[in-house]
């Protein structure tokens, strides 16, 4: 049976093979032919495009879409200027609740008060009304758990970083935000997720990288996530690539769907909580250097588990400590593994936020995949940003060096760690120009290849990303009728607004 053709013409399509295109020949899931209206081939149907811009679409190569989904519809607390807003903003949506909902909430930044003194458990659950309460910081390594919490999962005592008169850290954060998120059914999760790939749909994104991280204290995230790759199977979705994030457990993780085993899987914590593994002190804390999560020996196995299955390895690796370590995992693996199939494996460092010139060269020797996220510099960089208080001036310039990975050939992919930062694909692309240090910018068009083919090539996906015959169909419509990229150069200029975009050869979104 033959496929179904769509000839998208009369307009101006960004194709590496044809750079006076205006029609792009779609048939079934891959573009068969682009060129020029008066040359284009019959088919089945045909879309005017009134000379709009068509690009490939936009890939976000680090997503947690439950949580995204859960910012874009419930309460979110980014943006707030102060713990007293955190607290109103809690009690107007508390109000409304039923007496034994759950209040579970991100997005609070300290870095941004006046005032750096993040809410109590008590206030918080005074704000909650007295109900189940608990409010992620921005980062999503560390919380606020309100006593009832503390009280009914006792065991979260016996946990590191857990105190009951300030936030809860790494193992305690993620087992108190897993035991109440376990009390929501898969199908709100899914709900959820659904709003979030509608939105990532109207952002002209064709495909998403979820990392799902697995809680003891969650018996629902092996549904929710194979619940996950489900949704992005359906025609009118962006395409959902999911990333298992346990320890050693790619057959799990194979059996499950995922793509890879890793991702979020962390070999440290963030800046903003103090938990992202330094080699030196923190700037504003010389107690601590932050916390390894994980040792290079753990980094090997899991590299070896992954190989033994066939599947790629990721890791959360932000300090140049915890990079280190993932790195010198790596060099344990060559060993055993070989240089030749850990260079084939497309495996990834998610974050790689703090890293040298040696880092950088050991990275292009085992051909790791960088997935950052330009939206974190213009978030947090730059000389008054939480970098600087963290770090201090001259290591927050140098963090996120984009131009110094791409320029001695380590793959980049961008994503945004949604809803760490927003789903918002031009904005991490114009943040990667505008980076805080001219040094470490990027070109417009590096960037732009970043955020589209550069994440399909860290998937192992080479045939999607660009507007060429043979390649899958993924691609955007955007109200530009200019040809080419907008000009990225002045900050303040308006993104392109998405018409329409098409993953895999079907429409998923149309604007009105």
């Amino acid at each position: 049976m033959s496929l179904l053709t769509t000839l998208w013409r009369g307009g101006r399509v960004l194709s590496p093979t044809s750079p006076d295109a205006t029609a792009v020949l779609v048939e079934g899931a891959r573009i068969a032919w682009v060129g020029p209206d008066a040359e284009a081939p019959r088919a089945d149907e045909t879309v005017d495009l009134d000379g709009a811009l068509v690009t490939p679409a936009f890939v976000d190569s680090h997503v947690h879409l439950t949580g995204t989904g859960s910012s874009l519809v419930g309460l979110h607390l980014a943006g707030l200027g102060s713990a007293r807003a955190v607290l109103d903003k809690v009690a107007s949506f508390a109000a409304s609740l039923p007496p034994d909902a759950i209040v579970l909430a991100g997005g609070w930044d300290e870095t941004a008060w006046d005032d750096p003194t993040p809410p109590t458990g008590e206030e918080v659950e005074r704000a909650a009304g007295g109900r189940l309460a608990y409010l992620s910081r921005a980062c999503g390594h560390v919380g606020i758990a309100g006593p009832r919490v503390l009280d009914a999962y006792p065991e979260l005592y016996t946990l590191d970083h857990a105190v009951g008169d300030g936030p809860l850290k790494r193992m305690a954060h993620r087992a108190a935000r897993g035991y109440l998120a376990a009390a929501a059914p898969v199908s709100q999760r899914l709900a959820l997720a659904q709003a979030a790939l509608d939105r990532a749909a109207s952002l002209g994104i064709a495909a998403v990288v979820e990392h799902t991280v697995p809680v003891a204290s969650d018996s629902r995230t092996e549904a929710e996530f194979t619940g996950l790759i489900e949704l992005g199977s359906r025609p009118g979705n962006p395409a959902v690539h999911g990333w298992w994030g346990e320890l050693c457990a790619a057959e799990r993780a194979r059996d499950l769907g995922a793509h890879g085993c890793g991702g979020d899987l962390s070999a440290d914590g963030s800046l903003g909580a103090r938990t992202a593994y330094l080699s030196g002190p923190y700037r504003d804390d010389e107690s601590t250097r932050g916390t390894p999560y994980l040792t290079a020996d753990q980094v090997r196995d899991h590299l070896a588990d992954c190989h033994r299955v066939g599947l790629s390895a990721a890791f959360h690796a932000i300090g140049d400590a915890a990079i280190a370590t993932v790195l010198d995992g790596l060099d344990l693996a060559e060993r055993t593994v070989g240089i030749d199939e850990i260079r084939h494996a497309r495996h990834r460092i998610e974050h790689a936020e703090l890293l040298d010139a040696a880092m950088i060269a050991r990275m292009v020797h085992h051909g790791v995949h960088a997935s950052v996220q330009p939206a974190f510099d213009a978030a947090w960089g730059g000389p008054d940003g939480m970098y600087n208080a963290r770090l201090g001036r001259e290591a927050a310039l140098a963090a996120n060096p984009f131009a110094r990975l791409s320029g001695v050939g380590v793959p980049l992919a961008f994503g945004s760690d949604a809803p760490v930062t927003p789903l918002d694909p031009w904005g991490g692309v114009r943040a990667a120009v505008h980076h805080h240090n001219p040094a470490m910018r990027l070109a417009p068009t590096t960037a732009f290849t970043a955020a589209t083919r550069g994440g399909w090539r860290a998937l192992g996906v080479d045939d999607a990303g660009a507007l060429s015959p043979g390649m899958s169909a993924d691609f955007a419509v955007w109200d530009r009728t200019d040809p080419g990229l907008p000009d990225l150069g002045d900050p303040e200029a308006p993104d392109p607004q998405c018409d329409m975009t098409v993953a895999a050869g079907h429409l998923i979104y149309r604007r009105g």
